[in-house]
């Protein structure tokens, strides 16, 4: 079977980590995101992935040179203007050759153990247009709402509900089987939402369903969310590096390569990625830092700070909730 991956947004919420890099190939636990949901992916049969991009997509060419990511063989497509996530679908799946097969695809910023082969059956029971995999979260405000009834039929497609007046906890976790007919409702070339436009076709036409799943599903989109990402998928790996990584004075935290903790330093609930420095007596706690961020000597980084790479804190200062450099250097 073969999967559209969208990789293709900004990720603005995740700045200033993605100045430079695009937030799928951030790592989580020690690797790139995209490596775990494409292996993921292979792990139910998936054995071609076509990669939706936009945003900086030489990154992911460069990190797989020979079309091979996870096992599986990669296509790509960029997309020369922004369509939207159905549009984004429709070209991608061109250019991959898709046309008359059923196919999946995936957010590329979710991580989950949910089981894709369970929701391809699923999907092929109900024959329906398209089926969604289904999540719960205890504040679906933030989400795409699914409500369904007894035979999993999806009764109404929500983005975005006002916070309380949401009909279920229940949101879509970013996967989908589509059939080729799905692609037929796209304008070629044009901005279309998946979300907006093209599922609420597919409710009043009856031909949309949805499978809920409480297997592990996390997102990446925010600070919070990467953060808690790394320390859950950490956590559920042998030597993923959560709680403490050998480091006297770090705890409950990721600390990925060529990563440098003075004696003395202080690493609580965070995350660093390759290169960053604390330096003696400094303290991080529930922040994340980019690749070669240094911490100064005495230095304090809290409350959900995001160093950028390269960033230095000076020996003494406090940073609390900081996004820093605010904008890219030139």
């Amino acid at each position: 079977m073969k999967a559209v991956v969208l990789v293709g947004g900004e990720g603005t919420r995740l700045r200033p980590l993605t100045y430079f890099t695009p937030k799928q190939m951030l790592p989580v636990a020690g690797r790139p995101v995209i490596e775990r949901v494409v292996e993921h992916l292979a792990r139910h049969g998936v054995d071609e992935v076509v990669l939706s991009l936009g945003y900086k997509p030489d990154a992911f060419i460069a990190a797989y040179p020979d079309g091979h990511c996870g096992g599986v063989k990669l296509r790509y497509a960029v997309e020369a203007s922004p369509l939207d996530t159905a549009g984004a679908i429709a070209f991608a799946a061109s250019q991959a050759g898709i046309t008359s097969e059923t196919f999946l695809v995936v957010n590329g910023d979710v991580l989950t153990d949910i089981d894709i082969g369970a929701l391809v059956r699923f999907h092929q029971d109900r024959g329906g247009e398209g089926s969604i995999a289904l999540t719960p979260v205890e504040d679906p405000s933030l989400f795409g709402v699914v409500p369904v009834d007894a035979s999993g039929r999806v009764q109404a497609f929500i983005e975005k509900p006002p916070v309380g007046q949401a009909p279920t906890n229940m949101i879509n976790a970013g996967i989908y089987v589509l059939e080729p007919t799905f692609l037929e409702r796209v304008p070629v070339g044009k901005r279309v939402s998946v979300e907006r436009e093209v599922f609420p076709a597919l409710v009043g036409a009856g031909s949309l369903y949805a499978l809920g799943s409480d297997a592990l599903w996390t997102d990446m989109g925010t600070p919070g969310k990467y953060l808690e990402a790394n320390l859950v998928w950490a956590r559920r790996e042998v030597g993923g590096g959560a709680g403490g990584s050998g480091v006297l004075g770090v705890a409950n935290s990721v600390l990925h390569d060529g990563v440098f903790i003075e004696d003395g330093a202080h690493v609580r609930d965070a995350v660093l990625l390759e290169g960053a420095q604390v330096k003696k007596d400094a303290f991080v706690h529930g922040s994340v830092l980019g690749r070669d961020v240094v911490v100064g000597v005495g230095a304090i980084v809290r409350d959900l700070s995001v160093l950028g790479d390269g960033w230095v804190v000076e020996a003494g200062d406090t940073l609390s909730g900081a996004r820093l450099p605010a904008e890219p250097a030139a």
